[in-house]
């Protein structure tokens, strides 16, 4: 053995005692994913075994899920939640962010606590009175007792935006000004170029929230099976086929993939705001 790759195996065996907990952490919550990935791919017997790997490899799970099921329906409509959500979410928190954290006005401190109270309050103990008030418009069963609230704001949202534009210096939007720049100039022309992660954050955050949903689907929409969504879908699915398991693997992984996807091309920016949204 040459001195080089002596040289070369020891740095690799310092990197690996060096990061020997993050490999462990990562392998933590691998181990779960690669498990329904190769039980997706088993048979219908093999996925009742105690057999890891499979031993043929069946592609054709993925199809047969779409025949016994109304995926696409579920995923329309996950992917209508979560969109327009966010959207509404967006639209109406970044100008209450906004004004919390740049006007000066009387009562500033207690609507920023109102807001953060607000975070405290668990969904279950406003859901009779909420729910009352959307069945007196003829809305349950559908997603919209969802959807629409978010043109309200978000508690935690404003929180995190609120908490990166006060980072941001007032000589930007100072100097937008006296170049003639009203308020809503200022935010759309100035501020929110400057703001892209968090918006970025804040907007994963969402997505992904209303992507895993279930109680709110199943408050809302249970009794409607064609305004069900993925996590309602799968678990009646899961029910239907508690036995074949790699079916219900292979839907698993079917609804995970796209929020893998978004945070794995969204993962800089996401990391980023969430750090910057930090530092006040």
């Amino acid at each position: 053995m040459t001195r080089r790759s002596v040289v070369r195996r020891g740095t690799v065996l310092l990197w690996v005692a060096r990061h020997a907990l993050a490999i462990a952490l990562a392998l933590m919550f691998l181990g779960p994913l690669v498990f329904i990935a190769l039980t997706a791919l088993m048979s219908d017997r093999q996925a009742l075994t105690s057999d890891l790997w499979p031993h043929t490899w069946n592609w054709g799970n993925f199809a047969e899920i779409f025949e016994k099921a109304p995926l696409l329906t579920w995923i329309r409509n996950t992917l209508l939640y979560s969109v327009l959500a966010t959207a509404f979410m967006l639209v109406s928190s970044i100008p209450v962010a906004y004004a919390l954290a740049r006007f000066r006005f009387r009562g500033r401190r207690l609507a920023f606590l109102l807001v953060i109270t607000t975070m405290m309050l668990p969904p279950q103990v406003v859901a009779v009175p909420i729910y009352l008030i959307w069945a007196r418009f003829h809305l349950t069963g559908t997603l919209w007792p969802l959807i629409l609230p978010m043109l309200l704001g978000d508690a935690f949202s404003i929180f995190l935006l609120r908490q990166f534009l006060v980072t941001i210096p007032r000589e930007y939007s100072d100097a937008a000004k006296v170049d003639g720049c009203g308020e809503f100039r200022t935010l759309v022309r100035v501020i929110l170029p400057m703001a892209r992660p968090a918006i970025a954050a804040v907007a994963l955050f969402q997505f992904f929230y209303c992507w895993n949903d279930y109680y709110g689907p199943l408050l809302y929409a249970g009794t409607d099976l064609d305004s069900w969504t993925l996590s309602l879908g799968l678990a009646a699915f899961r029910s239907v086929h508690r036995v074949q398991w790699n079916l219900t693997m292979a839907a698993t992984l079917l609804a995970m993939a796209p929020v893998i996807i978004v945070f794995f091309f969204a993962q800089k920016v996401f990391i980023e705001g969430v750090k910057l949204t930090g530092v006040k």
